[in-house]
């Protein structure tokens, strides 16, 4: 490509921080938003990536008064960039965990239901032990989150996954193994049944999460199995919402116990019913074996992975 053609003449003033700036652009398209990003001023950060412009001689970005997009030597460029600033980024940390200080930083996924780790008391004695690492904090699906550990893009995520499923391309390895609770509000038919079976609630109407997602394919496949066919009428991606909705009649939903019953002790509207037969999940702690930073590694020390 040209800007690889480019990069292997001697261009000496291409430096890390123009590198910075360029990325910072192409995720936000938007020069203003990047230098804030960069905690520059934005004419400083315009001037560095002209002057990189001129020094390789190509166009990185095409701008006008309300758009900033890559060029395809600007993309070439981009995806450059990003590995050499990883790769520095891994220096650093190398070179400081030599001399016993674990500097860097932390990529860490979680999904909304965690409960086999109290996530904000693991980065209190994280921290304590090294303070020196900035840790990133991301939410999501666990097939979202494990697909970023497999992109670079995470370096450890906690999981919950439906039984019968494990999660691909990463390391794992078993935090708990939790039972579903049906989730009713107080005042429904089931509210002082002892345990139900999934044929018992099948004609209910339901407030799951979004179909597709990991979250909602141990309900799913729960009735699925048993050869039931339910009706859910609410489809959310936030536990909150979720709740909200049960308590206010809409549905009853199929939820992990470990996490809903801290939750629903505290909420005299919502009441949990053991489901004999009901969805099972597995939480993980997932994470690369492909080169971890000194940073990932002390993390795994802390959990107590070897």
């Amino acid at each position: 490509m040209v800007v690889m053609a480019a990069m292997r003449q001697d261009h000496g003033s291409v430096d890390l921080q123009q590198m910075r700036y360029v990325v910072a652009v192409a995720d936000t398209r938007h020069f203003t938003r990047a230098a804030e990003r960069c905690f520059v001023a934005q004419s400083s950060l315009s001037h560095r990536v002209a002057a990189l412009e001129r020094e390789l001689g190509v166009r990185l970005f095409a701008r006008s008064s309300r758009r900033v997009e890559l060029t395809s030597a600007g993309a070439a460029f981009v995806a450059s960039a990003r590995e050499c600033l990883a790769a520095a980024d891994r220096a650093v940390a190398d070179a400081s965990a030599a001399t016993g200080v674990v500097r860097g930083r932390l990529a860490v996924g979680v999904i909304v239901t965690t409960a086999a780790v109290d996530v904000p008391e693991l980065l209190q004695r994280y921290r304590a032990l090294h303070p020196d690492v900035r840790v990133g904090l991301r939410s999501g699906r666990s097939d979202e989150l494990a697909a970023a550990i497999r992109d670079g893009d995470l370096d450890i995520a906690f999981l919950g996954m439906p039984e019968d499923e494990r999660p691909t391309g990463v390391e794992t390895v078993v935090l708990d193994r939790d039972e579903h609770v049906l989730v009713v509000p107080a005042g429904h038919r089931l509210a002082g049944a002892k345990r139900v079976t999934l044929a018992e609630i099948a004609e209910e109407t339901f407030v799951d999460f979004v179909e597709g997602t990991p979250a909602r394919a141990q309900s799913d496949r729960a009735f699925a199995a048993a050869g039931l066919v339910r009706d859910v009428a609410y489809e959310v991606g936030v536990v909150e919402m979720i709740t909200a909705l049960i308590a206010r009649g809409l549905g009853p939903a199929l939820l992990p116990s470990a996490y809903i019953g801290p939750l629903a002790a505290g909420d005299p509207a919502l009441v949990l019913v053991p489901v004999v037969d009901g969805p099972r999940r597995v939480e993980y702690l997932a994470w690369s074996r492909f080169n971890p930073s000194p940073a990932t590694r002390a993390m795994l020390d802390v959990l107590g992975v070897r």
